[in-house]
């Protein structure tokens, strides 16, 4: 297995009294998705040995709006953003000349993660594994732009959900 570590940045503190554990939370959730990926894609950069690191942000709307309006010219606050280090054309670069892998952040906005919760009527943990393993796979390279790109990244989620005993959030 790929060895990873998950760095968490606590930007909003009332993440910590929203989901229990949040690191145990994360780093089950990074297990699953590598694990998964590792099964089903081959993806060169895992297999050489280096460690992964994924910067994982824990923050609010205010912060996600403003990097949403920044770098994606959208002004309104999202779920979740990806930044993903493999979309950089020195990555392979980089590869060879740093001892790990630094993949990419990935910030979750609390405020907007609970209204979707409670919208979906799922519990606020469960959602959060699913932003993050979904931000994990745009990390990986995944994206859902095209409808065979979103089915395809879809089932890789709900697989690896499904590993960690949640339910298929695509269902209705």
């Amino acid at each position: 297995m790929t060895k990873t570590q998950l760095i968490i940045n606590l930007n909003e503190p009332a993440w910590e009294k929203h989901i229990d554990d949040i690191e145990t939370t994360s780093n089950n959730v990074v297990i699953a998705a590598f694990n998964y990926v590792n099964q089903h894609e081959d993806i060169d950069f895992l297999n050489i040995g280096k460690p992964i690191v994924i910067n994982l942000c824990l923050s609010d709307d205010n912060e996600v709006q403003t990097l949403n309006r920044d770098f994606r010219n959208m002004d309104k606050p999202t779920n979740v953003l990806s930044f993903a280090n493999i979309d950089d054309e020195n990555f392979d670069n980089n590869i060879e000349l740093f001892d790990e892998i630094e993949l990419g952040d990935i910030i979750i906005a609390l405020e907007t993660m609970q209204r979707e919760a409670e919208e979906k009527n799922i519990s606020l943990k469960d959602h959060f594994c699913h932003l993050l393993t979904h931000g994990i796979l745009h990390l990986l390279g995944f994206d859902h732009i095209e409808d065979d790109e979103a089915e395809y990244m879809e089932s890789f989620e709900v697989e690896i959900l499904k590993q960690l005993n949640i339910a298929n959030p695509y269902e209705e």
